[in-house]
């Protein structure tokens, strides 16, 4: 799966990206500012960052070198619109600078076209009978294409991407939903049991006793 590192300061942005980038299949993780953004890089692994300049504790062109050593690419994502910053923010080695505001699916296609850049988009996923394209959010089987809600296509990713591991069902609701799982909720069962009847999955889509769903495939 691709991760993607937001360092953005502003919240209603932050959330804004956030939110484009998981309904076109990625996983994110947000940092309020430079510091954090940097720890985040050092711990986790990303295979793209999306950068406002403007950041506090260390700005992002302060960061630019710390990712750079990281082998971590990086797209500028700021409201410094002067040609001069764009210029500087090239030279030193962003892979693309975009002006605040921005249009979503600019925003997206500048993002896939930098992991494609560096191999890390994410191809078609062929499994379990099925042909899933995380980038149209598209799924067949054969040749017929399945009509999936955005939820059920998400929950669909999350399996194809981790075959034959049990699943807890808070995990599965934090990824797909973007939370904690209230208690007695039995959201993740109803989308899970609607995927398994769409997608041909009743002998492959499993319950597993006191924890949640295994995708079950040949190893």
């Amino acid at each position: 799966m691709v991760n993607i590192l937001i360092a953005e300061d502003e919240a209603p942005i932050a959330h804004l990206i956030a939110l484009a980038l998981k309904e076109a299949g990625y996983r994110c993780d947000w940092a309020a500012d430079g510091e954090q953004a940097a720890d985040l890089a050092g711990a986790g692994c990303y295979d793209l960052a999306l950068v406002d300049v403007m950041l506090p504790e260390a700005d992002g062109f302060a960061l630019l070198p710390y990712f750079q050593s990281l082998d971590l690419p990086v797209i500028f994502v700021t409201a410094r619109a002067a040609v001069a910053d764009r210029v500087k923010g090239l030279k030193l080695g962003a892979e693309d600078y975009i002006v605040k505001p921005f249009a979503v699916d600019e925003l997206l296609a500048r993002v896939e076209a930098v992991l494609r850049r560096f191999h890390k988009a994410e191809d078609v996923l062929t499994l379990a009978g099925l042909r899933a394209d995380p980038r149209a959010r598209k799924v067949w089987r054969g040749e017929r294409e399945i009509a999936l809600t955005p939820k059920e296509f998400d929950l669909l990713l999350l399996f194809l991407r981790n075959p034959n591991a049990a699943l807890y069902r808070d995990t599965i609701y934090e990824r797909v939903w973007g939370g904690e799982l209230a208690y007695g909720s039995k959201t993740v069962d109803l989308h899970v049991q609607r995927l398994r009847k769409k997608v041909g999955w009743e002998g492959q889509l499993r319950a597993v006793n006191k924890i949640g769903y295994r995708l079950e495939v040949p190893r």
